[in-house]
């Protein structure tokens, strides 16, 4: 299967506040916030949603097409992406704006305060999908993945007029999406993602409730965290997955993308759906323990070890042959 992911590349600047926003907010008055936290640690690392989807498809041996903009500094990232097997060949290099930043704040709970700077993303609506569909020699399926809003739509009409499946991951920018953008992103969708709380939001955004989303695409994933992931689609029972449980959890950012990326592999592998997200959970529980986005190490037997912990042995049997290239 040969997948393209569009989406954000960005470099992250990870903080970490030793208390809880919550202790921090007075009732009556979050209508003029006015807040500084001070930070004891400052990671900076290479990140953006596009760029981590694909570099853990690259890790798990599906080399997919990373469709993005980045700037003027990609040079030493971009080589960094194709070691972990990304083709990075549609990728437009800005010649005057450098790669977004995200800069990203993390209290004692887990709760986090984020900004994001566009940057050359800005230029991400001049890349034409279809040119990276020739060059592939057809693609199978599009990730369109948080980006510049309008590359977004643009990215979405072109996989829908060459006739190539698509699954909407709108994510972060569902907060700035109009509701015709959202409708027009998620309508004919072969996957949705979202996580619990932008499944809200995105319902709020389109002013269509759960079976009217479910009845426009073919099937909505939506993880929920410690409690893992649910399948839903039109029709069909709903189906969850358990989360893969730690005790040495260390930064929750990237932790959807990495589920995203092993969901995708399971799929591009022929796995059940099922089976897709148990893949797609461990992984996930392997990023939940690193710091950055694209810091964790992938051993197939580690995985393997987790899958068989959580799901049992016939999991981990299935999804084996799927790590042979990882």
């Amino acid at each position: 299967m040969r997948i393209a992911v569009t989406g954000s590349i960005a470099t992250d600047h990870l903080m970490v506040f030793p208390g809880r926003f919550a202790d921090q907010l007075i009732a009556g008055q979050l209508e003029r916030v006015s807040l500084s936290f001070l930070a004891d640690r400052l990671e900076v690392r290479r990140g953006g949603v596009g760029a981590n989807i694909a570099f853990g498809l690259g890790l798990l041996g599906v080399r997919p097409a990373l469709v993005g903009a980045a700037g003027l500094d990609f040079a030493e990232y971009g080589s960094r992406l194709r070691e972990a097997g990304v083709d990075t060949a549609s990728v437009r290099v800005s010649e005057s704006l450098h790669t977004a930043r995200f800069v990203c704040t993390t209290d004692n709970d887990q709760n986090q305060i984020a900004t994001f700077y566009a940057g050359a993303m800005a230029e991400a609506s001049r890349i034409d999908l279809e040119a990276t569909h020739w060059r592939t020699e057809g693609l199978d399926l599009v990730l369109v993945g948080a980006d510049d809003p309008q590359a977004m739509l643009r990215h979405t009409a072109s996989a829908h007029g060459l006739g190539i499946p698509v699954a909407a991951d709108p994510s972060q920018q569902l907060a700035r999406l109009s509701g015709d953008e959202t409708r027009a992103l998620v309508e004919g969708a072969t996957w949705l993602f979202t996580n619990e709380y932008e499944a809200a939001l995105l319902q709020e955004r389109t002013g269509w409730d759960e079976e009217e989303v479910l009845s426009r695409v073919g099937t909505w994933v939506v993880t929920r965290g410690a409690d893992g992931v649910s399948l839903l689609a039109h029709g069909a029972a709903r189906r969850d997955v358990p989360a893969v449980a730690t005790d040495a959890a260390a930064d929750p950012t990237g932790v959807g993308d990495a589920f995203r990326a092993g969901f995708l592999a399971g799929l591009a592998r022929q796995l059940s759906h099922e089976r897709a997200a148990q893949l797609g959970c461990a992984l996930a529980t392997v990023v939940l323990e690193s710091v950055g986005t694209q810091e964790y190490k992938l051993l197939p037997a580690d995985l393997l070890a987790r899958v068989d912990r959580v799901y049992g042995g016939t999991a981990a049997q299935d999804i084996e042959p799927c790590l042979a290239g990882a």
